[in-house]
């Protein structure tokens, strides 16, 4: 049985700290043998910068992204060179991978990042991109990060990819879900793992900020409090022989 920790949205460098600062204790309580963390908001200011990746690459196997990947371009090097860093993968022929497969020795793992097409920017439909994914994906183990905003298509795409995959966990809106589950027997799912930020906060930005905006005609820079850092996640267990999940569990520590 392998056990997969998979952390939501890391927001701001001082998480992405007490993250890597946290992780040793996470992976004895939940006996975790591989880590995904999606970091692509873990630099101060947006987006995930070289700086915040090797903080995060100081606690994690794979570092998956989403709609923020490309905000700053001192990444573009570091997407071509890291085997472990992937941004979604229907984004078009940009610099970067979509997956990327782990061995871990024992066995292989593959994790797939894909970004939605509601409400988001313009992408390539990404269950075709799925399918195409899946043929050159040579192991029954594989970890679908789904970086989108609507919920409906988060769970269109877990039944879409039931019994192909091992999991397809939800990213993107920074609000853990109460929906885990096990698709068909085979495919663990949940619709948004949430994030790891300030607890009293506005999705990981100062409250103030948010609400100013909202009340205003002006723009405001977003800001990240003070005060107590929480970790959204979850374990995923899966048979390594097959690729089956047997087991989702979401936290918050």
């Amino acid at each position: 049985m392998l056990n997969i920790l998979f952390v939501g949205d890391v927001v701001g460098q001082r998480s992405a700290e007490h993250l890597k600062n946290s992780m040793p204790a996470l992976k004895r309580a939940y006996s975790v043998d591989m880590t995904i963390v999606n970091g692509e908001n873990s630099a101060d200011g947006n987006g995930i910068t070289p700086r915040s990746a090797g903080i995060l690459l100081e606690c994690a196997d794979i570092i998956t992204t989403g709609n923020h990947c490309f905000r700053r371009r001192e990444m573009d090097e570091l997407y071509e060179q890291s085997p472990v860093i992937v941004r979604p993968a229907n984004l078009g022929d940009t610099v970067g991978k979509g997956y990327t497969v782990l061995d871990m020795g024992r066995t292989r793992v593959a994790v797939v990042n894909l970004i939605g097409m509601a409400f988001m920017e313009s992408c390539d439909n990404p269950f075709r991109c799925a399918d195409e994914l899946l043929k050159q994906i040579d192991t029954p183990n594989i970890i679908v990060d789904f970086h989108a905003e609507a919920t409906s298509e988060k769970k269109a795409m877990g039944y879409y990819l039931e019994g192909r995959v091992s999991a397809v966990i939800g990213t993107h809106t920074h609000v853990q879900t109460a929906d885990e589950q096990i698709l068909g027997d085979h495919t663990g799912f949940i619709t948004d793992v949430g994030f790891t930020g300030v607890r009293d906060s506005i999705l990981g930005v100062d409250k103030n900020a948010i609400i100013s905006k909202l009340t205003s005609y002006y723009p405001h820079k977003h800001t990240y409090p003070e005060g107590e850092i929480m970790i959204n996640a979850a374990v995923i267990s899966i048979d390594e022989k097959n690729g089956r999940c047997t087991d989702i569990k979401r936290f918050t520590a």
